[in-house]
């Protein structure tokens, strides 16, 4: 599953040739972020640099602001138990899919 503030899909994920196979749920506002503490704001010189690429975040999230989730995995059990979780405000560096499904095998089978 994957949470995201963005109101609908990006016109480039709407191209892809692939449905989506998760599930996504919208956190409108990034009140749900904010609760754990993973928001941010994007400095105003980076706005700049993304509206030059045509990336408009106030109106993709549909609340005007120029606020991100940071970026983050966190792997929760049946049982409501976190078991792994990685958070970094650098987009650029994300856990490796391979660290994700080993969480996943170690946990106890339901």
């Amino acid at each position: 599953m994957v949470v995201s503030p963005q109101v609908a899909r990006t016109p480039r994920e709407t191209e892809e040739p692939k449905p989506l196979t998760f599930e996504v749920l919208r956190d409108l506002g990034n009140h749900v972020a904010e609760q754990y503490g993973l928001v941010f704001t994007l400095p105003e010189e980076l706005q700049k640099i993304y509206a030059k690429f045509g990336i408009d975040l106030p109106t993709g999230n549909g609340d005007g602001t120029w606020r991100l989730p940071v970026p983050a995995r966190f792997v929760i059990d049946r049982a409501g138990i976190i078991r792994a979780v990685d958070a970094d405000p650098d987009y650029t560096r994300r856990p490796e899919p391979a660290q994700t499904v080993e969480v996943l095998r170690r946990l106890p089978p339901w």
